[in-house]
């Protein structure tokens, strides 16, 4: 299976939700939105599903809303990024050794999936995994996208316990890395804080092979 298909319309309720934002918005990207970046990285991060302003609108994962704020600070910060800020798909931003994407590539109502949908585009983020070349990182936001990155390596979801900061070994060669979710709750209730994920962000440059 491809890894990305900007025309997937398989969940009838986020097809819906689609159709409902782009009649109030028909300036919005209102469309499966693709990954981004390195097409062989050594560190793939996975977030949970585009944003309704976010990535719904610009086309790009975590660009102009909230969420990508401290994420692609951090990206630039350890030389993931050719700049601190993601505000546009044509900004000239360029990600060197990672890569973006979610466990839903299609905004779903109130930010959140259902485990059907989850399950349903995880066809897509396994294909992914399997195009990451050996010994790659993959870096989870979230429990979702924990749990899906589990899913799609076949593995049981008993068999790697979420916890920020924790280390899991996946089938193939992969590593998984967890984090906190950089959301505008997270971060702003200090569930998830700059030093925190900074902290990550150096674990995770430890932890990915020289090239």
């Amino acid at each position: 299976m491809a890894s990305f298909d900007p025309d997937c319309r398989a969940c009838p309720r986020l097809a819906a939700h689609l159709d409902e934002v782009k009649a109030l918005e028909p300036d919005y990207h209102c469309r499966p939105v693709p990954p981004f970046g390195d097409p062989r990285p050594g560190l793939l991060i996975v977030g949970l599903a585009p944003g309704r302003d976010g990535a719904n609108r610009t086309g790009r994962p975590f660009t102009g809303d909230h969420a990508g704020i401290l994420l692609y600070e951090m990206l630039h910060r350890h030389g993931f990024s050719s700049r601190p800020e993601s505000v546009a798909r044509d900004d000239g931003l360029v990600l060197q050794g990672a890569r973006i994407t979610n466990a839903v590539k299609c905004l779903p109502p109130a930010n959140r999936p259902t485990a059907e949908e989850v399950r349903t585009c995880n066809p897509y983020l396994a294909a992914e995994l399997q195009a990451l070349p050996p010994g790659a990182l993959v870096l989870a936001l979230g429990k979702v996208a924990h749990d899906a990155v589990l899913r799609a390596c076949g593995m049981k979801l008993s068999a790697c316990r979420f916890a920020h900061g924790a280390e899991h070994v996946l089938t193939g060669g992969l590593r998984l890395l967890d984090s906190y979710h950089c959301s505008r709750y997270n971060t702003q209730t200090g569930r998830l804080t700059p030093a925190m994920f900074d902290a990550v962000f150096r674990r995770a440059r430890a932890l990915i092979p020289d090239e």
